[in-house]
C-alpha cells in the first residue's frame, strides 16, 4: 500500500484539479544525491515453468566407449595360459629399454665441465671487448678456478680407476705403477 504500481513512493501531497504533477521544487539537496539508489522490486529469478521449458531438466543420453582392447586382451590371457608367461607385453617392455639407451648416451662430466670453462673464457673476452672486463674478471675467474677443481676430482678418480683395474691384470697383484 506504500508504492504506487510502478515501485514509487506514493506523493505526500495530491492535487486533485490538475491532472498534471507541479514539477519539484529545486532544493539545495537532490533526492538522487542524498537517497542511495533503491533496489528494483521485481525478483529476477526466472520462474519455474520457464526453467522447465528450456533443456536444463534433460539429461545427457550414457554413450559407453571401449576403454581397452578386447582382442588384444583375449590373445594376451591365451599367452598366459599356455605358456604361463605374459610373453608378448615383456617383449615389448624390452625392445621399449633397450631401445632408450641407445639413443641417449650419457653425457660426460668432465667434458661439460671443460665446455662450461670455455664458454666462461669466451665471454670475458667479449667483456673485455666491451671494456666490462673489470667488472666480470673475478667472478668468471673464481667461476673457472671451481670448473677446474671439479675436473681435477674427476681426473683422480679415473686415475684410481685405471690403476685398479692395471693391478688387477698383472699376476701377484703389482702394477708397472709406483
Amino acid at each position: 500500500l506504500d508504492c504506487s504500481p510502478g515501485g514509487d513512493t506514493l506523493p505526500l501531497q495530491c492535487y486533485p484539479t490538475s491532472c498534471k504533477e507541479p514539477a519539484p521544487a529545486v532544493s539545495a539537496f537532490s533526492p538522487a544525491v542524498c537517497q542511495p539508489s533503491r533496489l528494483s522490486a521485481k525478483p529476477h529469478l526466472r520462474p519455474a515453468k520457464v526453467c522447465q521449458a528450456g533443456d536444463a531438466y534433460t539429461r545427457e543420453k550414457f554413450k559407453p566407449q571401449a576403454r581397452r582392447d578386447l582382442e588384444k586382451e583375449k590373445r594376451r590371457l591365451q599367452n598366459i595360459l599356455a605358456t604361463g608367461k605374459d610373453v608378448v607385453e615383456c617383449n615389448v617392455k624390452q625392445t621399449l629399454v633397450q631401445t632408450k639407451e641407445e639413443e641417449i648416451p650419457e653425457p660426460d662430466r668432465f667434458e661439460e665441465l671443460v665446455n662450461e670453462v670455455q664458454e666462461r673464457k669466451e665471454f670475458l673476452a667479449e667483456m673485455e671487448a666491451l671494456g666490462q672486463g673489470k667488472k666480470y674478471r673475478s667472478i668468471v675467474l673464481t667461476e673457472i678456478s671451481q670448473k677446474m677443481r671439479e675436473m681435477e676430482i674427476i681426473d683422480k678418480k679415473r686415475s684410481e680407476e685405471t690403476r685398479e683395474i692395471m693391478t688387477k691384470d698383472f699376476p701377484g697383484g703389482k702394477s708397472f705403477f709406483p
